[in-house]
Formats: C-alpha cells, structure tokens, sequence
C-alpha cells in the first residue's frame, strides 16, 4: 500500500471526465490517499482537463500553475484532453506527468508517489478504458457507458483527444448500476461522449436505447418509485426515431427530462458544422410526442453560436427554433477557435464580439424561457428532489428544476434518497420546496 499521503484533484470539463476522475480518486484512497480541499496540503495533484474551448485549457493551464506556486512539493498530474491538445501548454514547475487522455487510465495501475513511467505501448492500450466507480462525491452519481466519437464534427476536437467512439460492456453497466444503488444513491446519470454512437455485442445490446431498456428491466422492478435514471446529453438525431419514443415511454426509471446536443437551429450551419442528419423541425415533432406521455417534461440544449460565416438570417433561424421548443434551459457557447479542427480553417470566422453578441441573444431567449418554465413548476401538486451531497437543502427535481429546502423545513434524510416535496415558490432560479407531510401545506400555491 505504501505510506500515507493526501491528495488533491480538481475537474473541468464533462461528466465523463468527473466520473474518471472520481475512479482515479478511489484508486487513491484505497492506497491509503486521503483526499484534501486544499492543494498547500497535498503530496499529489491532479488536474483532469477540458479542451472544449481555449478557456478551459487556459483555466486547467492556471489551475496547475496555481497548485506549483502554493505547493512546490507536490507531484502535480495534469490529465485529460487538455493534456492532449495542447501539452505543451502544461510543461510547468512541479508537473510531474502531462498524461493525454487516451492514457489517463494509467493513474489506475500504480501509486502516485512512486510512479515514474506513464507511457502506455499501442498493444497495451485496453479498447475501453477500466474506469469504475463504487461512490460520488455528490449525490447524483454518473455511469461512462461509452467513450470517443467517430462524428467528426468540424469545430470539435473530442475525436482528437478522445478517439473514436467504444462503448462498455453491458455486464459492467449493469454491474455498477447494481454497486451504486446498494450504496445508497438513488438518481444515476447515463453518461457518454456521443451516446448516439453506443453499440454492444449481443441481442440486448445493439444501441443506446435497447441498452436503456434492458437496464429498466433489471431495476424497475425493485426500484421504480424509489430510484431513478438521468439521461446525460443525446445528439438529437437520436430522438427523431420511433425507437427512442417507444423506449422513453415505456422505461419506468428515466426521468422527464432531456439533453439535446443542439448546437444550431439552422440547417445550413448545421451541415457546414458536419452534424448528424437532423433538422430543427424533426426534433420539433419528436418532442411534441414525447409531450404525449411526458406533458411536463424538463429540455436543456447546448447551443454554439458564432460558428464561422453565420449569418443574422442564420441567428434568427436558431431563434425561431427555440421559440417553439419547450426549452427549460440551455448552456450556450460563442464559438472557439480550435486548432486542429476542419473549423479553424474555414472563411467567414465572425470577430470575439459579434460571436458573443449572438449568444447573449440566445441567452436572453432561454432565460425568459426558464423564468416562465419555473412558474408553472408551482402548479405540481408534488415532486421528487435528489439532495446534493455537499449542501442537503439544494437539489435537482425529475425535471432538473434546481430546488431548495425551506429555510425552517426540516431537512433530516438518509444520504442519496428522493425526497418528496411540494413547491411553495420561486426565488430567483429555485424553486422553493418543504417536505410533505409537513404542516401548513393548505398554503400551496396549487392548493388556492
């Protein structure tokens, strides 16, 4: 095992990346690593990057430079996709490995302190990595079943620093699904880098939602009612079938809640980005089914605006499509510039303030949106909140509306568990929320 020593690790980027950084700090601890929030105190540092945008390399990049000045004793990892984009970039005083994302999963194979060879040979290269998990640190765990992405869109650079898409072995989904629920944790994020591209061997595995299918058949009939699954983000030409409709209505575990990868609602920028074969109107008409049997349902989008040449009638066009949908809310990027992509090369890059400009329009879009979506929260008679580990009064509902506890409610709760609530009202972005059960209920705003 090896001394005791304490570590440090902080995390940008995607979900994905925070489950295998999680799986790195497990790895630790079970060497004896004692995890501390303060890097002065650490033997070891790790830093897992995003190179989604130049401003995540730049935060990783001041991040490490951050933990070497305060800690010069510390051995600092610098891992992830920054590390495969830009490693240069990360060659500072006290980093001890710069370590690309393909390789990250040698943290796995040895102690920190000790390790002096972080090289991996191409046919010592496992297909999926062997990241796993047994705890989160927050109450909303998440599950990588898949990882890569073979899309190629032109301003993504994932394929180069996560490689094509592989997808995990349903036994170790179903695996850890199980460790995770025996552990307490009652809401589990479905996680990928393009789920779309999820394939497994055999008969109950052929795609992502014959995966979700045969995951809500192993569980729903001992956990429907009191455990959950969330849907990390999909690429939208995912929901557009007949597949994705049946699977959704019949899962008794998935919440009402949705993630689509979006990006634009103009088919001319969609196809100068490379996307998926979708359009804004295919995903209008899914949606509007799912509204069937989901008739309250929470719809989040990423959205990227400013992509070179993108004209005002190409803005309105994005506009126009998120005025129809039911959208509750919505991560909107200006475009960045990454080397390496078919992207950086293209004619028409449209200046810093003009991208912004279009994305604060979008944004302005979307939060009216989300004000009038949180309003009409108030009128469910009850609803079911995942608790944040760090902070029992915040929490998600099934519709990923973020609520708080009461201030003078009571907030006593077993760890992880869903907590049924009723809304009282909305302050700023929460929804206010008291348990049931409690007195003076006759005060719901439903109620009146």
């Amino acid at each position: 095992m090896g001394k005791p020593f304490k570590f440090y690790a902080v995390t940008y980027g995607c979900r994905v990346n925070q489950y295998e950084t999680q799986a790195i700090r497990e790895w630790w601890q079970s060497l004896g690593g004692t995890e501390t929030d303060d890097p002065a105190e650490a033997n070891v540092a790790l830093v897992d990057s995003c190179a989604v945008t130049a401003e995540a390399v730049s935060d990783a990049r001041q991040m490490t430079r951050k933990i070497g000045r305060i800690n010069p004793l510390a051995r600092i990892f610098v891992a992830g996709c920054a590390a495969s984009a830009a490693p240069a970039d990360f060659v500072l005083s006290g980093v001890a490995a710069v370590i690309p994302q393909k390789d990250k999963f040698v943290l796995l194979r040895g102690h920190p302190e000790d390790m002096t060879d972080f090289s991996v040979p191409e046919e010592g290269r496992p297909r999926f990595a062997p990241f796993a998990i047994r705890s989160f640190r927050r109450a909303r765990p998440v599950i990588k079943v898949q990882d890569g992405c073979s899309q190629g869109c032109a301003y993504c650079i994932i394929p180069l620093t996560r490689g094509p898409a592989r997808s995990r072995p349903v036994d170790e989904i179903l695996a850890e699904t199980r460790r995770l629920l025996a552990a307490g944790y009652r809401e589990i994020m479905i996680s990928g880098v393009n789920l779309r591209q999820f394939h497994a061997d055999g008969a109950d595995g052929r795609d992502f939602w014959s995966l979700l299918r045969r995951m809500d058949a192993e569980f729903a009939p001992e956990w429907s009612g009191r455990a959950r699954f969330r849907l990390s983000s999909l690429d939208p030409a995912q929901v557009t079938g007949t597949s994705c409709l049946e699977t959704l209505e019949g899962c008794r575990m998935v919440c009402p809640h949705l993630h689509l990868s979006l990006q634009s609602g103009s088919m001319s920028v969609l196809r100068r980005m490379g996307r998926s074969p979708y359009s804004p109107e295919s995903v209008a008409e899914a949606v509007a089914k799912m509204r069937r049997f989901w008739p309250v349902m929470g719809l989040g989008a990423d959205i990227l605006m400013g992509f070179p040449g993108e004209t005002e009638e190409e803005t309105q066009e994005t506009l126009d499509m998120l005025r129809v949908l039911p959208m509750t809310y919505a991560h909107v990027f200006p475009y960045s510039v990454r080397p390496g992509t078919r992207a950086a090369a293209m004619d028409g890059q449209l200046p810093k303030k003009e991208r912004q400009e279009h994305a604060a329009r979008v944004r302005a879009l979307v939060a009216e949106k989300h004000r009038i979506f949180l309003q009409e929260q108030l009128t469910q008679p009850e609803m079911a909140v995942a608790f944040d580990s760090a902070d029992a009064r915040h929490g998600n509902n099934e519709w990923y509306a973020d609520c708080r506890m009461e201030d003078d409610a009571c907030a006593t709760r077993r760890d992880h568990e869903l907590v049924r609530v009723v809304p009282r009202r909305v302050e700023g972005n929460l929804i206010i929320v008291r348990p049931i059960g409690e007195k003076d209920l006759t005060n719901h705003p439903s109620g009146e």
